[in-house]
């Protein structure tokens, strides 16, 4: 049974979790968790990597010990040590701390003083108002607790688009094996590309439809068959996802994956447009009364009802018909439109690649340019970079450019923005470089108001440059920070200031819907991968999906522009 990235990053992330929970040493700690982050945002499977018998030592900061134990989960999918301590300790403490701002150092006061192990005695003396009344908590610390435990319990499981990708592309190749199979895709939201994913629809076109539907359910990681009839099948993965399988006809082809492509609001806005037409618009085609007049392909159905065609990310009901129906759609941005990456770090903080390592990986992607943007002495975990550090690496990254022929390193750094709403570095350094990335890092429990006031001074420095995941969430593990991002996309436009969406998969900060109105506002953006590997390059693509699904064009991205229009738009007024 194949074991995914996620599923082994979860393990570590839990161990350290339960680790912290008993006290043990910080590095340790400390050396887990990184684990989890170098497996969790690999583009490879870790499991296709001891199959072809890569050294896991290979990855960054994994060592002998660690490889090991990330071998031992994909050949047995435990971990020992982590099944160990789970003895040692009431399984429902790490349940806590999924509950945003739980972290380990809570729980373990709220275990140990209220005897508190799973989330009914959490909510029961929160409401109690016993949590109030400990140390370093108080009544706006239980209130907070009380919203997010009603959250919490109200979510629908969603997988993050990136592990869907890992969770989905065996089963592809394993169903393309099939005998007989022409084609398999998979449309609804995964084909929409948004940040999350509830469930798998996937569509195949086959002569021996038996056969796939057979192969489908007999798959190694399916855990339990909803359904399964002639054409279509049900079933439940180890990961929680839920997939369908239907086999459709070559002629329904483009209308099956127009209809399961949704979304439910874009789809029934087109139906309803149709109907006015005359037609009527189902799963199987497009029809006239009773005669079917298309449906082989999705153009088909946009051509018959006078509509441009609609990229699948743009099928939200957010305007796009309306823009299909008068010839305005965006021409939408491509991975190929990108030029550079402009947000990347290195081992002089908490990457895990040279300088030159980077660069390198930066120029083999066809690249002109990348930024490196290390983090400033505030992130004192990461070690950052102060003023006598950055100007050392100012010196190096002149040094490398004088040997890189047709790529230029940009000096650049991410410097924190510090709760009064300065900078973390004095200007007479912030002048050596081509571009700043600002940041908030810490200090998320501001008033929004407060919060986004700390952002608007920053934005006024002469040398803020971009604006970093400007609402500091990480999808499916932490809300981002209260701040009123309508308002600093509106002092951005005025400023002429760059708003970063961060394409790490764990971000993709910020979402669609401000891109959207960061365009409609005249905001440029940059998308950027902060990464913190050579792997991590390769994340520029779900940027781009979601700048897609933003409406962005070529022209809306900064880092799509040359070198010297790009050194133009940086500079501050």
């Amino acid at each position: 049974m194949p074991i995914h990235n996620m599923e082994i990053a979860d393990q570590f992330n839990r161990l350290a979790d339960l680790l912290e929970l008993e006290g043990a040493n910080p590095f340790r700690v400390r050396a887990y968790r990184n684990a989890a982050r170098t497996v969790g945002g690999l583009p490879q499977s870790v499991t296709d990597m001891l199959k072809r018998g890569k050294p896991l030592t290979d990855l960054p900061g994994i060592g002998e010990d660690l490889a090991g134990k990330i071998a031992a989960v994909c050949k047995t999918g435990h971990l020992p040590l982590l099944e160990e301590i789970e003895k040692r300790l009431p399984p429902a403490l790490t349940e806590l701390m999924q509950i945003e701002g739980l972290g380990p150092k809570r729980v373990k006061a709220l275990h140990r003083q209220l005897k508190i192990e799973s989330l009914k005695d959490l909510e029961r003396a929160a409401r109690s108002g016993r949590i109030a009344e400990l140390k370093g908590f108080g009544p706006k610390t239980q209130a907070a607790i009380l919203e997010r435990l009603g959250r919490h319990t109200g979510q629908v499981h969603r997988v993050r688009l990136a592990d869907a990708e890992q969770i989905v592309k065996p089963l592809l190749e394993h169903l393309s094996a099939a005998p007989g199979m022409e084609e398999v895709v998979v449309a609804g939201s995964f084909r929409r590309r948004m940040e999350t994913v509830g469930d798998i629809d996937i569509l195949a076109i086959t002569a021996r439809a038996a056969a796939a539907m057979d192969r489908f359910v007999s798959y190694e990681d399916v855990v339990e068959v909803s359904s399964q009839g002639e054409t279509r099948a049900s079933v439940r993965l180890r990961s929680g996802l839920n997939v369908d399988l239907r086999v459709v006809p070559r002629s329904s082809y483009g209308a099956a994956l127009y209809y399961f492509t949704g979304s439910k609001a874009h789809s029934i806005a087109v139906r309803r447009i149709a109907i006015k037409k005359g037609y009527k618009v189902n799963e199987y085609g497009i029809y006239r009364g009773s005669r079917r007049v298309g449906g082989r392909t999705e153009a088909e159905i946009f051509d018959r009802l006078g509509l441009s065609f609609i990229p699948p990310e743009l099928r939200e009901n957010r305007g796009e018909i309306e823009a299909a129906q008068e010839g305005r759609l965006p021409v939408l941005i491509t991975l190929d439109d990108i030029r550079g990456d402009l947000h990347c770090h290195t081992k002089a903080t908490d990457g895990h690649d040279t300088l030159q390592a980077m660069a390198e990986a930066a120029r083999s992607r066809g690249y002109e340019y990348m930024a490196i943007t290390d983090h400033s002495r505030h992130v004192a975990m990461a070690h950052g970079l102060d003023r006598k550090r950055l100007l050392q690496q100012i010196r190096a990254i002149d040094r490398l450019n004088e040997k890189l022929d047709g790529f230029v390193v940009l000096k650049a750094i991410e410097l924190d923005i510090l709760a009064d709403g300065s900078l973390d570095l004095p200007d007479d350094v912030l002048k050596e470089l081509d571009l700043t990335v600002c940041s908030v890092h810490y200090k998320f429990d501001l008033p929004r108001r407060q919060q986004t006031e700390r952002i608007l001074r920053a934005m006024n420095h002469r040398y803020f440059s971009i604006l970093g995941h400007a609402t500091g969430r990480l999808i499916n593990e932490r809300e981002g920070y209260e701040v009123d991002l309508e308002r600093i996309l509106e002092e951005a436009a005025k400023t002429g200031c760059i708003i970063e969406l961060n394409a790490q998969p764990t971000r993709l900060d910020i979402s669609d819907v401000y891109c959207k109105l960061a365009k409609e506002l005249g905001v440029k953006i940059a998308i950027s991968t902060d990464s913190h590997t050579t792997d991590n390059l390769d994340f520029m693509r779900f940027g781009v999906d979601q700048a897609r699904r933003g409406w962005l064009e070529a022209g809306d991205v900064v880092n799509t522009r040359r070198l010297p229009e790009l050194r133009k738009l940086l500079r501050r007024a």
